[in-house]
């Protein structure tokens, strides 16, 4: 280990060289399981970084250890200066992806391509049109359809997400995989997690044994093959034989995956999260702003980390709202 990297390195041994950005609060659509109902109390505008401090401030993490940076929001596509902050990130020695709901792709593939971002993740709970309403609470479903096609016709690598809610869209995990014989996608399902006014209830999750049944319930044993799971993964990741893409599940509630963890969160307004699932977060904006050093406040983030999902061990513990009731919810933290 490298004095380079050191500061990035927790207390099990684990080594964050994965940065998650989110770029703003504001969303396009209104996902019930990522923003409370009466909405959120956004940060001023005067509070979240620029383009100049989101460089400056992940330029800082490269310099330590960190070699990919994904983007989130919100929706990262809302930012009029998306273009300038993908320019200036792209000059640095990094892989760069984003996370999107995929309505404003069209408008900004050329810069994608120029800057070389290949790889995103485009959020998709529902094959059905008006589901897609009832979720979202927007029109457009055959928007993000139609730029779900544009990526891939452009040679994009685009994983779905598609987080799962027991009466909603479990009815639905069988056709997310046949999609996956024509398409070249990654469907990944994502078990349903407690944020901030989600509503979250542990009879509402699919859970890995869940959705792994109901797949064996249409492919034979010899369809379903395991596939070797990625370096740090989140998903555990299996292709039925013979189709072009695959499909992940990510359980992190009933089959976490803590002990691999690499992952970094920075919020739109410069606050640093060790944890997807932590209450405490850590002012990176307000010193640096000051012309303070951040590299001491960083390696006290990454030192305070748990070991499993910020504390909670059991799924009882996530069960309990006033473990994590003070969370952001999921738009604000940016996933």
């Amino acid at each position: 280990m490298t004095a380079s990297n050191t500061i990035l390195t927790d207390v099990f041994g684990r080594r964050h060289n994965y940065l998650r950005i989110s770029l703003l609060e504001k969303c396009n659509l209104r996902c019930t399981y990522c923003m409370p109902a009466d909405g959120i109390a956004l940060s001023p505008k005067a509070s979240l970084m620029t383009a100049d401090e989101i460089f400056a401030i992940a330029q800082t993490f490269v310099q330590n250890g960190v070699d990919k940076i994904r983007l989130t929001g919100g929706e990262p596509l809302l930012r009029k200066d998306f273009p300038d902050i993908i320019t200036k990130l792209a000059s640095l020695d990094i892989s760069l992806s984003i996370t999107t709901n995929g309505i404003l792709i069209d408008r900004h593939i050329d810069v994608l391509k120029q800057y070389k971002v290949k790889k995103i993740n485009l959020s998709l709970d529902t094959l059905i049109a008006s589901k897609f309403h009832s979720i979202t609470l927007r029109n457009q479903f055959e928007k993000v359809v139609d730029n779900l096609h544009l990526l891939l016709n452009h040679d994009f690598q685009v994983k779905v997400n598609v987080v799962l809610m027991k009466g909603f869209n479990d009815n639905e995990i069988v056709d997310f995989v046949k999609l996956t014989q024509f398409l070249p996608i990654s469907v990944r399902f994502i078990e349903f997690m407690p944020f901030a006014g989600n509503q979250w209830d542990r009879s509402k999750m699919v859970s890995q044994n869940e959705i792994l049944s109901l797949v064996e319930n249409t492919f034979s044993a010899n369809e379903i093959q395991k596939l070797e799971d990625e370096k740090n993964f989140t998903a555990r990741t299996y292709q039925i034989k013979g189709f072009q893409g695959n499909f992940g599940i990510i359980s992190s509630i009933t089959n976490p995956f803590c002990d691999s963890c690499n992952r970094i969160r920075l919020t739109a307004d410069g606050k640093v999260k060790n944890c997807l699932f932590s209450n405490s977060e850590t002012d990176l904006l307000t010193p640096f702003r000051n012309g303070e050093s951040i590299t001491n406040l960083i390696s006290e983030s990454i030192q305070k980390k748990k070991k499993v999902r910020a504390g909670m061990v059991t799924i009882d513990e996530m069960n309990d709202p006033a473990k994590h009731f003070d969370n952001r919810s999921m738009i604000a933290i940016g996933g």
